[in-house]
């Protein structure tokens, strides 16, 4: 069921918004080269538990997983791209990390992805993160009043071909509100003019993820971590956005933080 929230719903939404923004702000600034995927993990714990927040990952159990979880982070590594299961890795020079952060803060969700590169970054992991950066700028450019779910797809997909990467529609971006996963679901492609007519009120995680040189996906043996089936490597960003008459609200949003 697909809900929409009223302008009150959305402002209370700005405290978890801005919670999951600031954490992995901290955590990005924080991760370097020598740093154990389980520390980043013990991080965002205590993180959470100051802000009094609540963790969305940590009893999550769905039936692509293996579930519950039992963190409260995703630390997707390298060739990783989703759904990473932190584990006992020292991050190494060069390492594309992605982190995918959700929590609730008074009920309401928000939830958001970065992708980096810790140490010396190699050009073609530079140009795989930037190229889902813009392609989530355009999703959240079409994510206007009147425009419809294909045309958020549609714009994802411009950006990601026009690179070059193909792309997987199997996971994407989602509604959010009480939950982390909710209706309708948006793939990183799709046809302009299709799909369910964006309303004001409806919030949305928009999240682009690209893999360098295919779009098939293996799972690993936790049950959890997804990689790519060629080896290549992968990266992640993601917002939570409400959809409003004066326009998209980006809840999770960084670049506003002291």
């Amino acid at each position: 069921m697909i809900e929409l929230r009223t302008p009150a719903e959305i402002e209370e939404m700005r405290a978890a918004g801005r919670f999951v923004a600031e954490t992995l702000a901290t955590l990005r600034d924080e991760t370097k080269v020598g740093m154990n995927l389980l520390s980043i993990d013990r991080r965002a714990h205590d993180l959470i538990r100051k802000e009094g927040a609540e963790s969305c990952y940590i009893d999550y159990a769905p039936s692509f997983g293996n579930g519950p979880f039992g963190k409260v982070i995703c630390t997707s590594i390298n060739d990783a791209v989703l759904h990473g299961l932190p584990h006992d890795y020292t991050l190494r020079d060069g390492d594309l990390v992605s982190l995918d952060f959700a929590v609730a803060v008074d009920g309401w969700v928000a939830d958001s992805a970065v992708s980096f590169v810790v140490g010396t970054p190699r050009d073609e992991d530079l140009r795989l993160i930037d190229t889902t950066e813009r392609a989530l700028d355009a999703a959240i450019a079409a994510a206007t009043v009147g425009n419809r779910i294909g045309d958020i797809s549609a714009a994802i997909a411009e950006v990601g071909h026009g690179e070059g990467y193909s792309i997987n529609t199997d996971f994407g971006g989602h509604g959010v509100g009480r939950t982390m996963h909710g209706d309708p679901h948006v793939a990183n492609d799709g046809r302009a003019g299709r799909g369910f007519t964006l309303r004001d009120g409806l919030v949305l995680a928009l999240e682009p993820w690209f893999l360098a040189t295919t779009d098939e996906l293996r799972t690993d043996a936790d049950g959890w971590t997804l990689r790519s089936a060629d080896g290549s490597r992968g990266a992640h960003s993601e917002h939570t956005v409400a959809i409003t008459t004066d326009g998209p609200i980006i809840l999770t949003d960084r670049t506003f933080l002291n």
